[in-house]
């Protein structure tokens, strides 16, 4: 047995290791996974092209078996699989893949569901076969079609664009090489995908033009549809993002509405036909379309990010490159392209003069050229004889006539050939024309035509001389055939794109609602959409509304939109934030969750007063009451810059604690309510606007124990003549009584007598102004709630006990009130 290996060689693995990497790595890059520049394919795409042209599978030929391109590029130029072969002419016959198919399949191709050529040649893999570097492309084929691909350490990922704005934009470098991307953006917008939908934002497209890279934001084109008599609005997706399976999105879309993470979808449906896409999103009844369709954009592909990586090979190197570099270095090829191109006309025009010249000569002397021929015993020895005298040259000089006679001679010819002093010397090629002209070509009509044929190989030669000896010439011709493509196949731009970006906030996914918001003494918050809540009767027993333990119970309610925001008091005079959406939404039975989760609070502080703000507006004030009766006003604008550790809001004493906030616009008046019973009203501009950090001044005067438990601010555009202040105790008593029947005061006074307390009632809990078509809600210490209609709760006077609102067990006792605005009920 023959022994291969003479001896062993010790190797440093690493070196091994780094060098076996390297080769690894550029083979991928230059050989497999990144596009050239100048033709904008990878090698794969080249392959088959060509082999597809050397087969003669045009345009205008019967279709061939895919196996037999298949088998042509791997056999001879791809020793590679032939899946990757078999992907890749599919995807160049698919019209959702490439903005501009390179293939014409016929059958199923998938669903959204010698002489110098004009670029140089090389060995294929195995020495057998030649095949081209680059292909001469016409067009900027990668900016058109795009490319994607991943290699070793580097990727890349261009975008399809429209024909007529890539050739427009390379018409735009010809005419100004120092044109700036925003100048060709003019030109170029941006992407243009064959799948169309939306672009949203042009920043993206900016930046990937500027620098290579970018990311560009694309939707879904979306139509509305409503069905009056049913009341259902059904959203009709008719342009799908690029790449995007539809199929696999309807399974996403199915898979959120079953894990409940989408709510208000009632049936998806695929009604797609030849005719176009239509996938078929029908909402249930009363559903917020604009919140549905937002979350639809942020969980699913229906929104999806194109990262724009403009990686290609420029000499074999890998680069990243900008949109003018791009463009540059693809006239670069054209310029080379039609100068070889030009190159080779001219000496085939040359040598096909220069027979036509031998034939002119041979018509001349025709018979005694005839005589020569037949009087030779073969071909070669009538060439010899023809090539051995000089002939009569009267035809040639006058058909060059007005023309350099070197214009026309071969590149090469032996200078003793052509026109001489004795006559024309007839060379080899000439005089094997001769030997083989057809009899019918002595005609008058056809020496007519050699003479015209002669004519016309002038006008050509001064052409191509013009273009290789002029530069601007050069562009002329390169700009006259991107003219002539775009008239031929450019075709209107698909994609739109919109120049704001729409941008997704969290409110935006969130339906807009009213929710009950609670709050427990021991920290618990939650919320509970207020239609859970329907109106009771006086008196009734409620529904529970938050599970509390024993020795918790519920301190806080409102009301308040899923978009507010809520800014929490604390009992050390600071103020919180909390989004009304992010107050986690809980079950009747369930605690909710403890509000130290949701905001940064100190060891010991607690949430003392919540109020609900959709927008801080100028002119508006937080006005605020504290146990100890001191109250203060603050502009709202003052609250509007959000931090995680709060801000300060008031300067509390020791003992002290806020209890109540509302907001005013100014001119309205103030009341404060205590739990002995007293209430005062005064006009709110007695308090002058203060500081955040100010400590504020006297509102009432209480007695020793008393507190402060609610305030009211009392506008005159909010309150009608028959509105009311519905006070509430302890034990579940409360009463109704007009707003008029409560005196005007200055600040600072003990107050008037608002309800009795008195043992039944116990202390007083909470009041509100309202009206006779509110509904107020009711919460119990045991977590019990109860809606009830304000109309059925007596109006008396203010020296009275009031009547029963809600039922108490013996454990339990009343500790909040809201009022439910007639707009807010069902």
């Amino acid at each position: 047995m023959q022994e291969f290996a003479k001896e062993t060689v010790p190797v440093n693995l690493e070196d091994e290791m780094r060098k076996s990497y390297l080769d690894y790595a550029m083979s991928v890059i230059v050989g497999r996974a990144l596009p050239d520049v100048r033709d904008g394919l990878k090698p794969v795409h080249r392959r088959v092209l060509f082999a597809m042209h050397e087969l003669g599978n045009e345009y205008n030929k019967p279709y061939k078996k895919s196996a037999r391109v298949v088998g042509d590029v791997i056999g001879k130029y791809h020793p590679h699989g032939d899946v990757a072969v078999y992907d890749t002419i599919v995807r160049m016959a698919q019209h959702f893949s490439m903005r501009y198919m390179l293939i014409d399949g016929q059958g199923n191709f998938g669903s959204v569901d010698g002489d110098a050529p004009t670029v140089d040649f090389q060995a294929n893999y195995d020495g057998s076969e030649h095949e081209p570097m680059v292909l001469p492309a016409k067009v900027p084929n990668l900016l058109v079609n795009g490319s994607s691909g991943i290699a070793v350490g580097m990727a890349t990922n261009i975008p399809p664009h429209n024909l007529n704005e890539v050739i427009d934009a390379c018409l735009a470098v010809i005419d100004d090489e120092s044109i700036s991307i925003d100048a060709l953006m003019q030109h170029l917008p941006g992407p243009d995908f064959p799948t169309a939908a939306i672009i949203t934002g042009v920043e993206g497209i900016h930046e990937a033009y500027r620098t290579g890279r970018g990311k560009v934001y694309v939707r879904a084109r979306v139509e509305i549809e409503t069905d009056e008599k049913r009341g259902r609005d059904t959203i009709v997706v008719t342009e799908l993002p690029y790449q995007v399976n539809k199929a696999n999105l309807l399974e996403k879309i199915a898979e959120l509405v079953r894990d409940a993470k989408i709510e208000g979808i009632a049936e998806l449906r695929d009604e797609s036909d030849k005719s176009g896409m239509r996938m078929v999103i029908e909402l249930k009844r009363g559903e917020n379309t604009d919140v549905i369709l937002n979350n639809l954009y942020e969980h699913t592909a229906m929104q999806s990010v194109f990262g724009i990586n403009m990686v290609a090979l420029i000499n074999g190197q890998p680069r990243l490159l900008n949109l003018k570099e791009l463009l540059e270095a693809f006239l670069r090829h054209r310029r080379e392209v039609v100068t070889r191109r030009s190159i080779f006309d001219l000496r085939k025009s040359r040598e096909r003069a220069h027979v036509l010249e031998g034939l002119a000569v041979a018509l001349e002397s025709i018979d005694e050229m005839i005589a020569l021929i037949k009087s030779a015993k073969d071909p070669e020895e009538a060439r010899n004889k023809m090539m051995a005298r000089a002939w009569p040259a009267q035809n040639v000089l006058k058909m060059l006539e007005r023309t350099d006679i070197k214009m026309t001679r071969p590149e090469g010819l032996d200078p003793a050939f052509g026109i001489t002093d004795k006559g024309y010397k007839l060379s080899q090629a000439q005089a094997q024309a001769i030997l083989d002209l057809r009899l019918h070509r002595l005609t008058g009509l056809e020496q007519d035509k050699l003479r015209a044929e002669y004519r016309e190989i002038l006008a050509t030669i001064v052409d191509l001389l013009d273009i290789l000896s002029s530069p601007e010439r050069l562009l002329k011709v390169i700009r006259e055939e991107l003219l002539a493509i775009k008239e031929q196949y450019g075709d209107a731009r698909r994609t739109e794109i919109q120049a704001k970006r729409v941008s997704l906030s969290m409110e935006d996914l969130i339906a807009e609602e009213d929710v009950v918001v609670t709050l427990s003494h021991a920290g618990y918050i939650k919320s509970q959409p207020l239609a859970d809540y329907r109106s009771q009767r006086r008196g009734g027993r409620g529904k529970t509304a938050t599970a509390v333990k024993e020795e918790d119970f519920v301190e806080k309610l409102l009301i308040a939109n899923t978009h507010s925001t809520v800014l929490c008091f604390t009992s050390r005079g600071k103020v919180r934030w909390l989004k009304v959406y992010e107050i986690p939404q809980a079950g009747r039975g369930a605690r909710g969750k403890p509000i130290q989760n949701l905001l940064h609070l100190a060891d010991g502080e607690k949430i003392t007063a919540i109020l609900p703000v959709r927008e801080y507006t100028a002119g508006t004030y937080v006005f605020m009451a504290t146990s100890d009766g001191t109250v203060k006003k603050t502009e709202l604008t003052e609250f509007s810059r959000p931090r995680a550790s709060g801000i300060i809001a008031i300067d509390l004493q020791d003992g002290n604690q806020l209890v109540d906030v509302g907001l005013t616009q100014g001119g309205c008046d103030v009341l404060l309510f205590s739990d002995a019973g007293k209430v005062i009203r005064f006009p709110e501009d007695d308090v002058r606007p203060m500081g955040r950090s100010a400590r504020g001044v006297r509102g009432i005067l209480l007695q020793k124990d008393q507190s402060v438990i609610a305030q009211i601010i009392a506008c005159p555009e909010g309150a009608s003549e028959t509105a009311a202040v519905l006070t509430a105790t302890r034990n579940g008593y409360g009463k109704r009584t007009p707003l008029v029947d409560y005196p005007k005061h200055h600040r600072g006074g003990q107050g008037v007598i608002s309800i009795q307390v008195t043992e039944r009632n116990g202390p007083v809990v909470g009041a509100c102004i309202v009206e006779e078509e509110d509904e107020v809600m009711l919460i119990s210490s045991g977590g019990v709630l109860i809606r009830t209609r304000v109309k059925e709760i007596s109006v008396v006077g203010r020296n009275t006990q009031g009547v029963n609102v809600m039922e108490m067990s013996v454990e339990e006792h009343l500790v909040g009130m809201e009022k439910v605005a007639e707009s807010e009920g069902e």
